[in-house]
This record gives C-alpha cells, sequence and structure tokens, in this order.
C-alpha cells in the first residue's frame, strides 16, 4: 500500500539526478509497481536521457554473468565512469520478489558511491528480463550513470530480449557446458555483439573459443559489418578484463561511426512505446463490460459462429466506440 501514497515526483526526480541512493531506489520501486504517477515520472526523466551506454550480459546459468558483471564494474569504476547495475533475478514462488544472488556476488561494491545495484524479479517475464527493465534503465541514466550493466536471469536459450535493449550485447560461454552448439540452436549468436568465454583456465576453453569462431565464420556479412570477437576471461581473478573492455570501447566506436547506435536506440524506443500501447490495450479490453464482451466473442468463436480474425475486428470497434463515447 505504500507505493500507491501520493509521490512529489519534481522532489524524487531532483534527488535522484543529485546522486541520491535512496531517490533511485525509490523510482525503480514505483516504476516496477506501475504507479499511477508512472506517467509522470517519465515525463520528468525524458529530458535527461539518453547518454548513458547500455551493456548487456547474457548466457545459460553457471557461465560466470555475476562475476564477470563484478568484473567489469571494477574495471570501469577504475576509469572513474560511475556505474549502474540491475541484475535480473528469478522470482521467488513464494513472495515473486528477486531472489538476490546477484547482490551476494557484488558485495565489494556495495559500499562505493559511484556504484548503484539493483536487482529486480522477472515476475514471471520471458526472454531474461523483467517487465519494467528498460524504463528502469532510464531511471539510471537520468540518475547520471555513465554505464549501465544490465545481467539477465540466466534461463540460457530464451535470453535474446537484452539485445534489443542494450548497446552492446555480451554472450558469456564457459567451456565444458556444450554452450557453443547451444548458441547456434539458440540463435544466439545473432544476437551477440562480444563472445566472453569465461572460466578460460578450465579444459576445454580453446576448443570452445576454436568452435565459435569457426561458426562466426560460416556467417555472410557484408562488407563493414561488425564482426563478434571472441574473448577469454577469468572472472573471478580478472583475468582477460583488458581485452575484454578493448572489446566494448571497438564495438561502441563502430556503433557511432555506422549510425548503428541510433538505428538501436530508435528500435529500443520503438519496442518501448509498442510495449506500453500493447499494455494499455490489454487493460482497456478487461475494462469492456468487465470483459464481458471478450467472453461473449470467444463463445461465437467456439460455436463456430464466427471466425476468430472477424471477432478481432468487432473487439476493436468495441474498444474505438468506447474511447469515442
Amino acid at each position: 500500500m505504500s507505493s500507491r501514497r501520493t509521490v512529489d515526483v519534481p522532489t524524487l526526480i531532483e534527488r535522484a539526478r543529485a546522486g541520491e541512493a535512496r531517490a533511485v531506489a525509490r523510482l525503480i520501486t514505483l516504476v516496477e509497481n506501475d504507479h499511477p504517477a508512472l506517467r509522470e515520472i517519465a515525463a520528468a526523466l525524458a529530458p535527461h536521457t539518453g547518454r548513458a551506454q547500455v551493456i548487456g550480459l547474457t548466457g545459460a546459468p553457471g557461465v560466470g554473468k555475476s562475476t564477470s558483471t563484478s568484473m567489469l564494474v571494477s574495471a570501469l569504476r577504475a576509469d572513474g565512469l560511475r556505474v549502474g547495475v540491475l541484475a535480473v533475478d528469478p522470482s521467488s514462488p513464494f513472495t515473486g520478489g528477486a531472489i538476490l544472488g546477484d547482490r551476494v556476488r557484488m558485495q565489494q561494491h556495495a559500499t562505493d558511491p559511484g556504484v548503484y545495484i539493483r536487482s529486480m524479479s522477472s515476475r514471471g517475464h520471458l526472454g531474461g528480463l523483467a517487465a519494467a527493465t528498460p524504463q528502469a534503465v532510464r531511471v539510471l541514466d537520468a540518475a547520471g550513470c555513465d554505464v549501465i550493466l544490465v545481467e539477465t536471469v540466466g534461463v540460457g536459450q530464451a535470453e535474446v530480449e537484452v539485445a534489443s535493449l542494450a548497446d552492446t550485447t555480451l554472450v558469456l560461454l564457459a567451456p565444458g557446458m556444450g554452450d557453443a552448439i547451444q548458441a547456434v540452436k539458440a540463435g544466439i549468436l545473432e544476437v551477440a555483439d562480444i563472445f566472453v568465454v569465461n572460466k578460460a583456465d578450465r579444459d576445454g576453453a580453446d576448443a570452445t573459443v576454436h568452435d565459435l569462431r569457426a561458426m562466426l565464420a560460416l556467417q555472410t556479412r557484408e562488407p563493414g559489418q561488425w564482426r563478434p570477437p571472441v574473448v577469454k576471461t577469468v572472472a573471478h581473478a580478472g583475468t582477460g578484463v583488458e581485452e575484454l573492455m578493448a572489446a566494448v570501447r571497438r564495438h561502441q566506436d563502430w556503433l557511432s561511426e555506422h549510425g548503428e547506435l541510433t538505428r538501436r536506440r530508435r528500435a529500443r524506443a520503438a519496442a518501448e512505446i509498442e510495449a506500453i500501447a500493447l499494455a494499455t490495450l490489454r487493460a482497456r479490453i478487461g475494462d469492456l463490460r468487465g470483459g464481458a464482451v471478450l467472453e461473449a466473442l470467444a463463445d461465437k468463436v467456439v460455436a463456430g459462429e464466427q471466425d476468430p480474425y472477424r471477432a478481432a475486428d468487432e473487439l476493436l470497434a468495441g474498444l474505438e466506440s468506447a474511447v469515442t463515447a
């Protein structure tokens, strides 16, 4: 109930812009809970967004995403950059909240005022992210983070949604887990901007790198198109972080030089708009005579009295009438 109390949005935004962690946390909580002030918050954030670099980390469970995220945070802080981390965790089946495994692995950064770490519950949302992740990215962007790291749940083959949110997507793999073959089957090969073979001190690391490079060599690419590099790391020891950061910088330069950064961010904005519009449409369908209209149309389709396309047209016509009435 507390999240529904009146919110002083201008003051909250001002405090978040000043780097106050509690204000940032409050804003993200309001976003997650779909607070009535969400539209006012989004409008207030808009002029202050679009500056942060967004890096996504995805891969199967056990490849070391959280440890790699922590390694990247250390490297970025060494460069004097403010860092935000959105770690999307599985939902608790009892409370619906996030299982805070990522917070445990990033304790070394907990007292650093230049780092903000937030675990978000996926709340059953598929694709490796939470439904509120795009708006949470906007909050951290407006709060002055130079780089935002978005770490996905770790569900494996379905984790491609992060590519539509990030400027640069890192796909992590580990030797001995069959990930190189899984990447091809899952389509992750297409979403990766950089492949990271973590735990490279284990047997089979070189074979994993070889398999990935062989698969990449089979892809047809236009001249000037980005070719994902393969980088080896041992995240818990910080090994390979220089090579990984160099690859990230090269990708950022390529994005800017080829206009790809603008294209990706335009596509991200379009996806956000579409998601909000669809959510609003679903809510209106539910409100339309308490959902009775939809149920009546469903009965007609089941009885063979109407096809689903005509039923959908009638439903949309009913929504238009309700809006203009």
